[in-house]
């Protein structure tokens, strides 16, 4: 059964009580230093995170995903203190593990080419605002790296995941990478990486935080389905961000994120084929826009989201 997941914001009572309310089931972690101790000893604190999970269970909810601690710039150029990055990261592994947590992704630092991309905010329907990007008016000297940076990157995240995949299929954590974002040609997790990564570690332990919407801003809604034919089939899809957006880099050299139903995909069809492959993890509404009369503690966005989401689901179980 496909079920939703949220992001864990501030994991406030009336956030945690809104998000059970809307009908979530689960919440997601997407920063690697959101855990206790994380920034006091480099990987998070078994009780602590223990306590975070029971926190949830008493509200109905659990824990879909976490992030390991990120490795940064000083692993990938083999600085002072890159092996203490890994260790951290297997650290933290063995906790979520040991805490019961399903599904765990590694960041890694290089895997995009931000220079390339001219960032910024397109209005829609009523004004509400949402993330672009456009490869022409970006204003950067469009340097790309050459073969052998590229091929050096490789060798890095191979020596992580050397360590990773062994350490995850003990603890019994699925390693659930997500694609490189802005997918560039030859970022390394762009879509030829993407299917490097599972060739080079066919480990069941290793698959995807597949992001729709990372991968339609690469070529639109006929990838996206390839790749879910193609990943879910072969069960590497672990969980899934839902985000819709308008045009792609291969067609327009840019692309706008939009709300579900306002960009260029079928977010029920993507559902429908999720569940033909098989998919049974969490999807998450990725990237929501702010609408009118959010703040701090109105999250208009979300509720729509996750209310549009979750009539998808009864439209796809009632064999709509």
């Amino acid at each position: 059964m496909i079920r939703l997941s949220v992001w864990n914001r501030d994991l406030s009572d009336s956030y945690l009580r809104l998000v059970t309310q809307l009908g979530a089931d689960c919440i997601d972690f997407g920063a690697g230093d959101f855990f206790p101790g994380v920034k006091e000893q480099g990987y998070p604190d078994l009780d602590q995170v223990r306590q975070i999970r029971k926190r949830l269970c008493s509200y109905g909810l659990d824990i879909n995903r976490v992030t390991l601690p990120n490795l940064s710039e000083t692993f990938f150029t083999g600085k002072e203190g890159a092996d203490e990055e890994l260790e951290n990261a297997c650290r933290a592994l063995q906790v979520f593990g040991q805490a019961g947590v399903p599904i765990a992704r590694q960041r890694f630092a290089g895997d995009v080419f931000p220079w390339m991309q001219h960032r910024f905010r397109a209005p829609h329907r009523g004004g509400y605002l949402s993330r672009a990007e456009s490869t022409a008016l970006a204003t950067a000297e469009p340097h790309r790296p050459t073969a052998a940076e590229l091929e050096q990157w490789w060798e890095r995240f191979t020596a992580a995941y050397q360590r990773l995949v062994p350490t995850a299929e003990e603890c019994g954590v699925k390693l659930a990478l997500h694609p490189s974002d802005t997918p560039n040609p030859d970022t390394p997790l762009g879509g030829l990486g993407y299917h490097r990564v599972i060739d080079a570690f066919p480990n069941r332990c290793v698959g995807y935080l597949y992001c729709c919407g990372t991968r339609a801003e690469a070529g639109g809604s006929p990838l996206i389905m390839d790749e879910i034919h193609h990943y879910g089939r072969k069960g590497r899809i672990f969980t899934v961000h839902l985000r819709n957006v308008r045009g792609s880099l291969a067609t327009a050299g840019g692309f706008e994120e939009v709300l579900l139903d306002d960009g260029d995909m079928n977010m029920f069809k993507i559902l429908r084929e999720l569940h033909r492959v098989g998919f049974d993890g969490c999807v998450n509404p990725d990237h929501i826009p702010v609408l009118e009369g959010s703040g701090p503690d109105v999250h208009h966005g979300l509720a729509y989201s996750v209310g549009y989401i979750k009539a998808l689901l009864a439209a796809l179980a009632a064999g709509a």
